[in-house]
């Protein structure tokens, strides 16, 4: 079975004859030890992989995004970092004000619906493996680095009509980024919001089912539509919001599973969607040995296990070991 028709076996639950697997690297990794995620890369490759974006315009950005310094994204929000290997952060409003005329000059990243179709296609035809959509839109990360995530959440409380307006202008491109996506060959579209902090949701669940539910059921709307998947992922406490993201159809769900009940989510939630990774990168990957690695991968899979759901996936980031990222793929393998 090629990793394509394995993923898709996993997502159906049909009873695949291995885990998938999936190895997120920051450029963090790569600098501290190159040889060694070198060889992890070469032991245990990927079964899903990102299609490269293949604009015809480049975005308009400046800086690098990984380096000490300065960098402005494709819709010319500011971010600064103090870390190399790692995304900074944006201290300065793109947009000041929701006047009318403010929102109605913000500029979207057009760039970003140049992509030449033929040569998406011509690379999801060169591999067997299953291919994510070069583009990871985050709606609510967006309004954020527009608006600073301080004024954004104050926002939230005081100018619900304005962060409205913003979030259907940012809704209203994504959805014309992923229509020209899932036309493509790739596989899944697959989009990027972090909702929640270490033990909760970052803003009420009510409020989240008001404004953010709504923007991600489009999504998976679209997707399924043209027979593609829907992947999601969202950094902490998110289990107030699994049952509606199983509501609207989300297919697979990467997520900090060590910052919710593993176990309360497998009787909840096993068989009714994947669980994209991941094995805890706070604490067993910086700090565990091997053996504490394998038994969080085996926690993972005696709780979320229906046969199939779970794809083994996890983050080599900053302070990340090596030997307990080997440990979390070798673990799944055997």
């Amino acid at each position: 079975m090629n990793p394509r028709d394995l993923v898709k076996d996993t997502l159906q639950f049909a009873s695949p004859p291995r885990i998938p697997r999936q190895l997120w690297d920051l450029p963090w990794a790569a600098d501290h030890y190159p040889q060694e995620l070198a060889a992890i890369k070469r032991q245990y490759p990927d079964d899903i992989i990102g299609a490269p974006a293949c604009l015809t315009t480049p975005l308009k950005t400046s800086g690098e995004q990984y380096q000490a310094g300065y960098y402005v994204d494709e819709w010319g929000c500011r971010f600064r970092n103090i870390q190399p290997g790692l995304i900074g952060e944006v201290k300065e409003p793109l947009l000041k004000d929701y006047a009318t005329l403010d929102l109605l000059r913000m500029r979207t990243p057009d760039e970003l619906l140049s992509v030449d179709v033929e040569q998406v296609n011509a690379f999801c035809r060169s591999t067997d493996r299953f291919v994510l959509a070069g583009v990871c839109p985050n709606p609510f990360e967006r309004i954020q680095y527009i608006r600073t995530p301080e004024n954004i959440y104050l926002d939230l409380i005081d100018n619900r009509e304005g962060v409205t307006a913003l979030l259907d202008k940012v809704h209203q491109f994504y959805l014309k980024v992923f229509e020209l996506w899932v036309k493509t060959d790739v596989d899944a579209i697959t989009w990027n919001d972090d909702w929640g902090a270490q033990r909760a949701l970052l803003i009420s669940p009510k409020l989240w089912r008001q404004l953010f539910k709504p923007v991600y059921k489009d999504f998976v709307d679209l997707a399924h539509s043209h027979g593609k998947y829907a992947f999601m992922h969202s950094d902490g406490y998110i289990a107030d919001i699994i049952p509606d993201l199983i509501e609207v159809g989300v297919d697979a769900l990467n997520s900090q599973l060590f910052c919710m009940n593993i176990e309360e989510l497998g009787q909840r939630y096993a068989g009714k969607i994947t669980f994209w990774g991941e094995i805890d990168r706070q604490h067993l990957l910086a700090f565990g040995t091997p053996a504490d690695v394998a038994a969080g991968v085996q926690r993972v899979r005696k709780a979320l296990y229906h046969n199939g759901g779970v794809i083994a996936q996890c983050e080599f980031g900053a302070g990340a070991r090596p030997e307990n990222v080997a440990q979390v793929f070798q673990s799944w393998n055997e």
